[in-house]
């Protein structure tokens, strides 16, 4: 069996996809000589009589894939109404519902969800079906016996064995330790120094000093008005100046002289007179 190169290239990245990125309890293996062979592993979901099995699920590509679905059956025997004996499987995503986009990891979640909601009205296993109707916890009961039996290992795949030991091993975080809570010495008591080491500065507020103090300084500055001064007489108010004796001779002459002309002229009508 063979397909075509494009085929090959879209199942190698839907592989890698599933194993790097895989749907929650879904794996998928392959074959080392043959990548064709591919095999889906479905692990039982929670709260139905699946639980606790994985279930491998085979695939056969065809050279009609991917405008035909591959085929598709349980390898691990099952009870369940949509799936036979031999493991054929009733879902009509691999039948009218199929589409060329779908692939490998559409059809592993579909048979994961036809595990938790079985449809009894297309039945392949009739005796499945009839006692799902009829009797559920008597189908729950038989579906688990099966699981048990041949679903269920002592361990679990080794596919499963990283999400197992990262959910189980991982140790969990410490916690901070407590930081010790230390009580401050209160400010009116002295704490006892330790010997050897020198004692706590005393904390003293702030005087008031000369330091400290800074000027007032008005932004408008002072708006007080000078008081006017009165003025004095008026000889106060023309500075004084002493006259040299130079000066004061100086004046008596022109004074005489000034006064001596008309004494003079007297004098010389009185001598003629005479």
């Amino acid at each position: 069996m063979s397909v075509t190169p494009t085929v090959m290239r879209r199942l190698m990245r839907e592989l890698n996809e599933l194993r790097t990125n895989p749907p929650e309890g879904i794996r998928v293996t392959t074959d080392e000589n043959n990548m064709l062979d591919v095999t889906g592993i479905i692990q039982g979901p929670e709260g139905t009589p699946y639980a606790g099995g994985y279930f491998r699920v085979k695939f056969k590509f065809t050279d009609e894939f991917p405008a035909a679905p591959p085929k598709c059956w349980f390898a691990t025997k099952i009870f369940h109404p949509n799936v036979s004996g031999s493991g054929e499987i009733c879902v009509n995503t691999l039948k009218k519902d199929w589409s060329p986009s779908y692939g490998i990891s559409h059809i592993l979640v579909t048979v994961k969800c036809l595990l938790i909601y079985p449809n009894p009205d297309s039945a392949l296993d009739e005796e499945a079906g009839k006692l799902l109707q009829e009797n559920y916890d008597s189908y729950c009961a038989r579906a688990r016996l099966i699981t048990s039996v041949h679903a269920t290992p002592k361990v679990p795949p080794p596919e499963f064995s990283d999400a197992a030991s990262s959910s189980s091993s991982s140790p969990p975080t410490p916690a901070a330790p407590a930081l010790p809570v230390v009580p401050l010495p209160d400010a009116r008591v002295p704490a006892s120094t330790p010997k050897g080491s020198s004692p706590p500065l005393a904390s003293h507020p702030l005087q008031q000093s000369a330091s400290n103090k800074f000027p007032t300084v008005s932004p408008l500055g002072d708006l007080t008005p000078e008081k006017p001064v009165p003025l004095g007489p008026a000889d106060a108010n023309v500075a004084a100046v002493l006259p040299t004796p130079a000066a004061v001779k100086a004046v008596k002459r022109g004074a005489a002289g000034a006064g001596g002309a008309p004494g003079a002229e007297k004098r010389k009508k009185a001598l003629k007179r005479l």
